[in-house]
């Protein structure tokens, strides 16, 4: 079975502002959007079965604001096939309620953090009261790292090596690092390479399929292949169009001389069993 990492539930438009989705169409060519992501319409798309993580988001600094009772609700209506993350944003007053009461009132078994969107370093001396709690309660923390179109949200809370001051801290913690770092691939690989806890997952990088390439043959090339978990970033894509960019990256070096990707390892990663690494299983 399939592990999807890397999900996301929304209601467009009320959990964005009018500023979001401005930038969001801006990236996309100016073209009308509908961020609008449900649990039916991704499981209708996905051509084998899944189990998910799923998670909303909150950043105000950059427009996002998803209430994980909503997360929740989504769950409590596929128990078998979800399992929910809760969300905060540790520069506005009362983040250590919303983080107790979405693991213990609301039973979400994990954190997403959008650190760019919302303007704060993950290393940062005010958030260690959520690694903390991470780790007296053994909750996964997925954070967002890489790029993004929102212009206000500072590339300097996204840089993968901004982690590895945390898995020095909180070695018991297990960090999953979104969408392999991109573009900053090669510092998040040296990240998870050095760090038994902390993994990196492959969402939203199909796009892009000769940068991904070379990104995983950087995986390739330094051993870490058991570190990568396989994630889509739904809505933005879903897991058939995420299954084939992966699978079709050798195909593309067809008649050059560029070393293949081990499609056994790619293989590996599709059908990795995150949950149990995660403690989630």
């Amino acid at each position: 079975m399939i592990i999807d990492v890397h999900t996301h539930v929304f209601r467009d438009p009320q959990d964005f502002t009018e500023q979001f989705r401005r930038q969001a169409m801006r990236a996309r060519g100016d073209a009308e959007i509908d961020l609008t992501a449900s649990y039916e319409d991704y499981r209708r798309e996905a051509g084998e079965p899944v189990r998910t993580i799923v998670f909303g988001g909150k950043a105000r600094l950059s427009g996002i604001w998803v209430d994980d009772r909503y997360v929740a609700e989504t769950v409590a209506r596929n128990p078998e096939t979800l399992i929910g993350f809760l969300s905060v944003d540790p520069t506005r007053e009362g983040w250590q309620d919303e983080l107790r009461e979405g693991h213990q009132d609301l039973g979400l078994r994990g954190v997403k953090l959008l650190s760019m969107y919302a303007g704060f370093r993950p290393d940062d001396p005010s958030v260690e009261p959520l690694w903390r709690y991470a780790t007296e309660h053994g909750l996964p923390v997925l954070l967002h790292t890489g790029t993004t179109f929102v212009s206000q949200a500072p590339l300097e809370c996204t840089l993968p090596r901004h982690l590895d001051p945390v898995a020095i801290r909180f070695p018991d913690v297990k960090i999953i690092l979104a969408h392999l770092g991109h573009p900053y691939e090669g510092e998040c690989i040296a990240v998870i390479r050095k760090h038994p806890n902390v993994y990196a997952d492959v969402s939203a990088l199909h796009y892009r399929p000769f940068q991904l390439y070379h990104s995983l043959m950087l995986v390739q090339e330094y051993g870490v292949w058991d570190k990568l978990l396989f994630g889509t970033d739904y809505p933005f894509t879903n897991v058939d169009a995420s299954l084939a960019g992966l699978r079709s990256l050798n195909r593309m070096l067809e008649g050059t001389a560029l070393p293949r990707l081990d499609a056994d390892e790619i293989e590996s990663v599709i059908y990795r069993d995150s949950l149990s690494i995660l403690d989630l299983s």
